[in-house]
């Protein structure tokens, strides 16, 4: 996941944290005119703010399937709001316990933009207000009548604002940390926080899964291509028939939407380091998620390593478009296929008791 897998998303990190030496160059007006890096592209993109706000007014116009709500947590002085948006087909039919229930979550590291944007896109066909290129829509629909999709358009509102005021290579929240980590804590990790949870994203994040008990959750960077299943903090994959689906869903995205452009398999067996207490594993082995992922969406490895706009995002109209209409035909794949691969009924046994956000933050 971003900031999970990539060991150049650590050298990253690294480097903009190191002190850089006063340096004399002799440069032409012709030379400072050009920047060294690429400005966020604003015809392309939406401000932190403007997109909430498309997302609400969406919302507001289609109340019979979307609804929306701000969860707010704060930790020893530094609080976060996190935007939740849930999609039913029927408001009506309010017991989620019997469907197939998907949780997604964008804008975890705030330098990558086109995440957010893909949750809006998301959420602009689910409601009908934009379409897909050949899509059926009699049949989505069909499918959609047994499906709860929960979408966290920005999980890192904070970090987002500060790429936002210039620092266009930040992936950390606003006091520091970086948010890949929820679940079993290693301090020599890179800026893990003081504790498991000690940020409070990570702390709504995990009550909103454990709340919502969802079949998949997916994660959504970008950097890269890839699509990752568990485990990051092992080098191979889980045993068993679940590991098996997860890969075999994994490999049809690839050849249909990724075109087999993007890497396959566990985050710590593909890019060669292993990453302690990411959410993904969390998901697996703690939450029991049957189906958590990764995906990478887009990356640039032309890009300079002070170029982060450009390396982790499209700069131009064609790739955005590309990027955002493959990926977001890739999630109604998923919306689709999962509800034949997994047996809804086996995972609601589980949970005795439906407990509300509102109950665990009360508590």
């Amino acid at each position: 996941m971003g900031g999970s897998f990539l060991i150049v998303y650590y050298l990253l990190s690294v480097s903009f944290s190191l002190p850089i030496p006063s340096i004399a160059i002799a440069s032409t007006d012709a030379d400072l005119a050009q920047p060294s890096f690429i400005p966020i592209n604003r015809d392309l993109y939406h401000s932190s703010d403007a997109l909430i706000e498309q997302i609400k007014s969406l919302v507001h116009r289609h109340p019979d399937k979307l609804t929306v709500e701000t969860i707010r947590a704060g930790n020893k002085g530094y609080k976060s709001e996190i935007t939740v948006v849930t999609y039913c087909h029927s408001r009506k039919d309010s017991d989620d316990k019997s469907k197939f229930r998907i949780l997604l979550s964008f804008g975890q590291h705030g330098r990558e933009l086109i995440t957010s944007e893909l949750a809006l896109r998301i959420l602009s066909i689910l409601s009908e207000e934009q379409f897909l290129p050949k899509m059926d829509r009699a049949s989505l629909n069909s499918t959609l009548e047994n499906v709860v999709v929960k979408v966290v358009p920005m999980e890192n509102l904070n970090g987002r604002k500060l790429v936002e005021a210039g620092n266009l290579c930040e992936r950390r929240n606003g006091r520091g940390v970086i948010l890949i980590g929820i679940g079993d804590y290693d301090p020599y990790e890179e800026n893990p926080g003081i504790a498991p949870f000690s940020e409070p994203e990570t702390q709504i994040m995990r009550k909103l899964a454990v709340s919502f008990d969802p079949h998949i959750w997916i994660n959504v960077h970008s950097g890269m291509e890839a699509l990752f299943m568990p485990y990051d903090h092992k080098n191979r994959t889980p045993d068993g028939l679940p590991s098996q689906q997860m890969r075999l869903l994994l490999e049809e995205l690839n050849n249909v939407h990724c075109h087999n452009r993007c890497m396959i398999g566990s985050g710590g067996g593909s890019v060669g380091y292993l990453a302690h207490g990411t959410a993904t594993d969390y998901m697996y082995d703690v939450v029991r998620v049957p189906m958590p992922f990764t995906f990478e969406i887009y990356g640039d490895s032309t890009a300079t390593t002070k170029d982060c706009f450009k390396m982790f995002n499209p700069v131009d109209h064609t790739t955005f478009k590309r990027v955002l209409n493959d990926w977001a035909a890739a999630f109604f794949t998923i919306f689709k296929l999962e509800p034949r691969q997994i047996d809804v009924q086996s995972k609601a046994h589980k949970v005795d008791k439906w407990v509300s956000i509102d109950d665990y933050f009360d508590a």
